[in-house]
Parts: C-alpha cells; sequence; structure tokens
C-alpha cells in the first residue's frame, strides 16, 4: 500500500544548521500517528515542511504517491491537506457560527450550509456557544472551533500541531475523543504533540525525533517501554518500579 504522506532523504538546513537530517517518514492512510521529541528536535520544522511553509534543502515529499515537494500551501490544501495550529486562529470578534461559516460558505449554502454548520456546533460541543463571540470562549473552545474549521474542508490528512497546548485534562480528552472520531470516519491525522497522556489515547503509531532525525518508531507501547526515549526526554532511565 502506498503511503499517503512520505519524506525521502529529507534536509533542511538554517545557515550551517541542520535543523531536519534525512528524514525518511511514512505515514498510512488511515492512521492516527504522533510525532514528539525533546525541545529543539526538529518536530516544528519537519511539520512546516509537509505544509510548505518551509522549502527542503534536500530530499522529497510525496503525498498519494504525488511529488509535492514544491507546491505551495494553498496547493497542497486543495488537494486535501488541512491543518490546525498550536495558536488558534479564528475571527476573534465574530461568533462561533459566522467563523463556521466563513470556513464553509465556498462549498456550502442554503440548507445544507446550515445542516452542516450545525453537525459541526455539535461535534464540538460548541452548540450552546454557538452565537457567543469567539473572543468570549475559553481557550480549549477556541482549539476546538479551529480544528472544526480545519475539518470544515472534509480533509483527506489533517495535520494537527500540538492541539491539546493549555487545555485541561477533560479539555485534552475530549479534544481526543473527537480525533478518534475524525479518524473513524475516515480522516488521516498526524500529530505534534508533548502530552503522552493524549499520545496514548490517539496514536496507533509514533515517531520520536532527536536532532532533526528519527530516533524511534513502533506503538505506544514499544515507545513508553523504549529506555533510549526515556533517556532523551528525561535524562535518566528508572528501573526502581
Amino acid at each position: 500500500m502506498t503511503a499517503l504522506l512520505q519524506t525521502i532523504d529529507l534536509n533542511k538546513r538554517f545557515g550551517g544548521l541542520r535543523v531536519t537530517n534525512n528524514v525518511n517518514f511514512e505515514l498510512d492512510e488511515g492512521e492516527v500517528h504522533c510525532l514528539i521529541g525533546p525541545n529543539g528536535a526538529g518536530k516544528s520544522t519537519l511539520f512546516r515542511l509537509f505544509l510548505g511553509e518551509h522549502s527542503p534543502s534536500s530530499g522529497r515529499i510525496l503525498y498519494a504517491g504525488e511529488d509535492i515537494t514544491h507546491l505551495k500551501p494553498f496547493q497542497r490544501i486543495r488537494k486535501g491537506i488541512s491543518v490546525k495550529f498550536q495558536v488558534p486562529g479564528i475571527f476573534a470578534a465574530l461568533s462561533v457560527r459566522q467563523n463556521l461559516t466563513i470556513a464553509l460558505q465556498h462549498h456550502l449554502e442554503g440548507a445544507s450550509l446550515d445542516e452542516e454548520i450545525a453537525r459541526l456546533l455539535e461535534f464540538l460541543r460548541l452548540t450552546a456557544s454557538a452565537d457567543m463571540q469567539a473572543a468570549s470562549l475559553s481557550h480549549g473552545q477556541k482549539q476546538w472551533l479551529e480544528i472544526g474549521m480545519a475539518i470544515s474542508l472534509k480533509p483527506r490528512l489533517l495535520l494537527l500541531d500540538e492541539p491539546t497546548a493549555g487545555m485541561s485534562p477533560d479539555e485534552t480528552y475530549e479534544t481526543g475523543e473527537m480525533v478518534r472520531a475524525l479518524n473513524a470516519d475516515g480522516v488521516t491525522v498526524l500529530a505534534v504533540e508533548h502530552d503522552m497522556a493524549f499520545v496514548r489515547q490517539i496514536a496507533q503509531r509514533v515517531t520520536v525525533l532527536h536532532f532533526g532525525q528519527i530516533f524511534a518508531q513502533g506503538t505506544v507501547a514499544e515507545i513508553t517501554a523504549n529506555d533510549a526515549v526515556a533517556e532523551i526526554y528525561f535524562g535518566h532511565v528508572d528501573h526502581d518500579d
């Protein structure tokens, strides 16, 4: 089976600093995959290479078998890639409903638009807040609203950049359930994440980056049992248990 997203010998340098170092990565169609690693591991740079915000110094990026290495971000979005960034990019002065209308207005109209907004509001746990100004939402609700705007395009691949940053444990769990539901509906998900409880909740596979290279890959159980991964995260391995 062809990987939905694949990199081949991908490198990114900023001056003399190699931030992404010969990364060969594969994301299978239909999976939820988490990208983790200590600060400075190169996760954000790799994420922006996937989006087209950075151009690689060398190597290739394939999407559904097509070379997208030099496509602009909007061209990648048209091919079914959508993204939710760590900092919500919502329209704070508008209502929740108006934000979703803006995201959907070029695809639906009339009753179909109203039905889809109602469906998204329910999915996002925002029905009771539909007519609130987006600026008045809690931090977690703002994150959910942006997830709603990202999935309004019905993407084939959803990229999530630390989607639970700043959330309470309950909000984090609810976000995980949203991701699982989206995946059950056929959306492939790649998430950059620090919260290991969230990773355990959603991930089918995990890739660990370290100094711009793939350090380890496997299931959540395999990664959490890997002493070398614990060493790069915590600087020691605790065998006292």
